[in-house]
């Protein structure tokens, strides 16, 4: 049964159609719903993402009413394996959706998804509305120019229809079933493909291209950064520190202070699911580096030790690594999501 009306939602309860918002009067909330394949792995690259509400595995596009995942997997029901997404488009607007969905498939598959065979296992973007049609099919024609991929595009736009939710145990496997999770998804080759089509030659010196000398040297080559380099912000003045190639939000002056180092150091990240922590090992002591996650530049590390003023393990981030935008012009540059968020006391 759609949302809104009286009972649980389940297999057999279908989710909202129609437009991209969700139901249930937030209009704030968006919803964007894609095919890419087994659904275990369409999960985890979307939720802790800033604005991501909810992340649902379950099938769609398709004829038969309440299907389980046996019938689906049996190819009788015309659904695909897909995930439901529940977002605030102020945080990380539908565009963005977009480009991290293309960099999770095989495009050029249409008869499945690396080891998965089966229309069940295709790729699609079901949209809600018009706007949705367009950004999606501008998104496609974008991946068809940039040659990343030489056979033709095979991923459809089709109109969104019922959704219906997977059973349990096949919400959130890559938390629930992390080892199993885990074995399957290299077994696949999705993993080593994405590797391959995402960071090649061309992509690592555009991106050089994009940075200056010092940007280069620290968030590329990971090399030290003098202390007192601050990035145009030193706690004096309100505003965000921001990824120098994305532009997500990561670390904001409210969460400032002075460890006595001379580098940028903070209590906690603005959105902990653009974070990603890496173990650094090397001649000297283990250390934990940070990873901004949607553009892998590197940021600094987790310190876990005291500070001069006493408080626990904190984050420093060099400033050579992200870009320093002041409150008064948060809204101008695109941030006014995250500065109504401030505002609220978010």
């Amino acid at each position: 049964m759609p949302v809104g009306t009286s009972g649980p939602e389940g297999p057999g309860a279908s989710l909202a159609v129609g437009s991209g918002e969700a139901e249930g009067g937030d209009a704030a909330i968006g919803v964007a719903t894609f095919a890419g394949g087994c659904f275990w792995c369409m999960v985890e690259p979307f939720e802790q993402l800033p604005g991501i509400r909810s992340v649902t595995s379950g099938y769609t596009g398709g004829w038969t009413d309440d299907p389980t995942y046996e019938q689906v997997a049996s190819e009788t029901t015309g659904h695909a394996e897909a995930v439901r997404i529940e977002h605030d488009p102020r945080l990380f607007p539908y565009e963005r959706l977009l480009d991290l969905f293309w960099r999770q498939i095989d495009p050029t598959d249409a008869g499945g998804q690396f080891q998965d065979r089966g229309a069940s296992y295709r790729t699609a973007i079901f949209v809600h509305d018009e706007r949705q049609r367009e950004l999606a099919e501008a998104s496609r024609r974008a991946l068809e120019r940039s040659g990343r991929f030489k056979g033709r595009i095979a991923t459809e736009i089709v109109p969104a229809g019922p959704f219906y939710p997977a059973e349990e145990e096949h919400q959130q496997v890559h938390r629930r079933r992390f080892g199993h999770y885990r074995l399957y998804r290299q077994a696949s080759g999705r993993d080593e493909f994405l590797r391959r089509h995402w960071d090649r030659e061309p992509d690592r010196k555009r991106l050089e291209s994009l940075l200056t000398e010092e940007q280069r040297r620290v968030a590329l080559e990971r090399r030290p950064e003098p202390a007192h380099a601050h990035a145009g912000g030193d706690g004096s003045e309100e505003g965000l520190y921001v990824d120098l190639l994305t532009g997500d939000p990561l670390f904001g002056t409210r969460d400032q202070f002075d460890a006595g180092d001379g580098w940028p150091a903070f209590r906690r990240p603005l959105h902990d699911g653009l974070i990603v922590r890496e173990a650094e090992l090397g001649s000297g002591p283990p250390r934990t580096a940070l990873l901004s996650r949607l553009s892998g530049l590197f940021l600094g590390y987790a310190l876990r030790e005291a500070d001069a003023d006493g408080h626990g393990g904190h984050y420093r981030v060099y400033a050579s690594a992200v870009r320093f935008v002041p409150r008064s012009r948060l809204a101008e540059e695109g941030y006014a999501g995250q500065l109504a968020l401030w505002e609220e006391g978010h």
